[in-house]
Formats: structure tokens, sequence, C-alpha cells
């Protein structure tokens, strides 16, 4: 069985049959690359059912997993959520905005703010997480479990080569 990135492949070694060992990491990173595409638009389209963005799941998620009283300061979620500040900042309004987290000083320094998941963040968080959870599991079906394993082990290994040691939130 062949996919696009094996025509790909084929299509470079024929055009360009001096580069044909350097041609190894596309089998890897251009499938990698287009399967983050295809599940960007799957968990877009999953989310889009509860009103939520993917990134906003990612903030109710963080937030829950953190233990009561579900509360962490924007800065916690910038050193792990590899967008702006601005884009956290746009994504907490818009939370904000639909009661799902609010804003609050942190009572031992004025300067720090933390966000809180409201009570109705934290029931949506509780109602979407096993059918998230469904979600990722029908994304992965095609594999069987020792081969989920292994490709959790190779992503890790990369990940963790190219210093994404960040321990969660909380």
């Amino acid at each position: 069985m062949t996919d696009w990135v094996d025509g790909v492949i084929g299509q470079w070694g024929r055009e360009r049959p001096d580069l044909e060992g350097a041609l190894d990491p596309i089998a890897v990173l251009v499938r990698v690359q287009r399967l983050h595409r295809l599940l960007e638009r799957e968990l877009k389209s999953f989310f889009a059912e509860h009103d939520l963005e993917p990134g906003e799941f990612d903030v109710l998620a963080s937030l829950r997993r953190s233990g009561p009283p579900y509360a962490l300061t924007a800065g916690a979620f910038l050193k792990v959520s590899m967008v702006t500040s601005g884009a956290i900042t746009n994504r907490i309004d818009r939370m904000e905005a639909k009661g799902l987290v609010e804003r609050v000083r942190d009572v031992g320094d004025r300067r720090t703010v933390r966000i809180r998941l409201t009570d109705r963040g934290l029931r949506l968080t509780d109602r979407v997480l096993p059918a998230h959870l469904d979600n990722y599991a029908r994304l992965l079906a095609p594999l069987e479990p020792a081969e989920r394993d292994r490709v959790a082990a190779a992503l890790r290994t990369l990940l963790e080569a190219h210093g994404d040691t960040a321990p969660p939130l909380g």
C-alpha cells in the first residue's frame, strides 16, 4: 500500500536521483505534517459541535486537571501553549465572554491574575472530556495497541530531543 508521501518520494527520486538517501526524512516528517493537518481539521470539527475551539478546550482541560481551585496564571499557560501572549489573551477573552473562565486577582499578590474555571466551564469540561477521549480512540483505531505504543515512544523521543520536556501545568 502506498500513500501520498510515497508518491512524493517517488517523484523526487525520479527527478533528483542524486538525492535518494537524503529523501528519507520526508517519509516521517511530511507524514507528521500531513497527519497534523488532518487531525487539526477533525478536532476543529469535533469541538465546534460543543461551541469550542481546540485551543479553548486545551485551556479548560489544563484548568480541570490542575485540581481545585482550577486556576492557573496566564503566564503558566504561555509557557506550555506554544502560542503568543496575545493569542492566550484573546483565547481567555473569548472564553470569559462565554462564561467558561474568569480572571481573578491573586490574594497574596494583586499583580498576579489567575484564570479560573467557572462552574459552567467545569460542567462543560466534564461533559466533553469523555466524548473527546472517544474521538481520540476513533482517530487511532487503525493502529493496534502495540503500534500505538511504538509510535508514542518514537514521538516522545523526537519531542524530548527538541526540548519539549515542559512539565504539565499545575
